[in-house]
């Protein structure tokens, strides 16, 4: 994330300053004690068969940190206030959106089953004002100390962003296709919501991309079929980069093989880009971008 400090005149920062090394949470409880149920859950979900995780010897997965210490939706009672000041002087200011950003552990010792978890939480520290792509706003970080019967386990660091969100440019359009003699039939076809796909009268061949005349016997002479929609996606690739402001990457672009025998290059929907797969069942659909504009997109009916 590119970050770019901003200190002159920033009487809001001066304030919020003045949170630091306040408490948040003082005597805090974890609501349940270490347990196996709560391990296996969680090395089942991530795949983890780290034998130290099981048996009578069995340790938590230090990672699993956090999920002795969260309040969840009720929250903890020794939370003291401070922190809800703190973000509340910073929604007045307009920083009303919040985003997690890392967050640092430190293990002293490993938990086992059993174990009792309380914690202290301060709140350690408040940034200058920043300005990031997503807005401009206040870096927030706390520190947990966590203890067991009073001696110290672990330590976890937890930062956000509290910021008031940057103004949206409006999204561009897509881009235009080129309609020239050649292929304005396709498209005005498109714009009816039918797929028509050239065929030689002279040998019958199909084709597409639309051409002045037949790539199999050179005929001028063509008539069109309309296609069923029925495909396949024979090719794909995934779009990352470079990002273009009408489109959203990551997405998928396939190589369609329709049942008439012509493969045609269209978005594929339905599916996480993915989850794409050569062979893919799909069947076309028209997606309208804009007022202007109509095209002939590929949705996956199976997996």
């Amino acid at each position: 994330m590119a970050v770019r400090e901003e200190q002159a005149g920033d009487e809001l920062g001066a304030r919020l300053k003045e949170f630091e090394g306040r408490p948040a949470a003082v005597a805090g409880v974890g609501k349940d004690p270490v347990n196996a149920p709560m391990i296996r859950h969680w090395c089942e979900a991530l795949g983890d068969t780290n034998p130290a995780y099981t048996g009578p010897d069995a340790i938590a997965p230090p990672t699993m940190l956090q999920a002795w210490t969260m309040g969840g939706l009720t929250g903890h009672q020794g939370r003291t206030g401070a922190y809800g000041e703190l973000l509340a002087l910073l929604d007045a200011a307009g920083c009303t959106a919040v985003v997690a950003t890392d967050c640092e552990q430190e293990y002293l010792r490993p938990l086992r089953p059993g174990d009792e978890v309380a914690f202290d939480t301060v709140i350690e520290e408040v940034s200058g004002r920043k300005t990031t792509k997503l807005g401009t706003g206040y870096f927030v970080t706390t520190r947990m100390d966590v203890r067991v019967d009073g001696e110290p386990v672990a330590t976890h660091r937890f930062r956000i962003l509290k910021y008031a969100p940057a103004p949206r440019a409006p999204r561009a359009r897509r881009p235009r296709p080129v309609v020239n003699r050649d292929n304005a039939g396709f498209w005005q076809g498109v714009a009816e919501h039918r797929l028509l796909i050239q065929r030689c009268t002279a040998c019958g061949t199909p084709r597409h991309p639309w051409l002045p005349g037949c790539n199999a016997c050179g005929s001028p002479a063509w008539d069109t079929v309309e296609a069923s929609g029925e495909g396949t996606v024979h090719s794909y690739v995934v779009l990352h980069h470079p990002p273009f402001p009408a489109f959203d990457p990551p997405y998928a672009v396939g190589l369609i093989e329709l049942a008439e025998g012509v493969r045609m290059v269209s978005n594929v929907v339905g599916v996480s880009y993915d989850e794409v797969r050569i062979g893919l069942r799909v069947r076309l659909e028209f997606q309208r971008c804009d007022e202007e504009l109509t095209v002939p997109v590929f949705r996956v009916v199976d997996r």
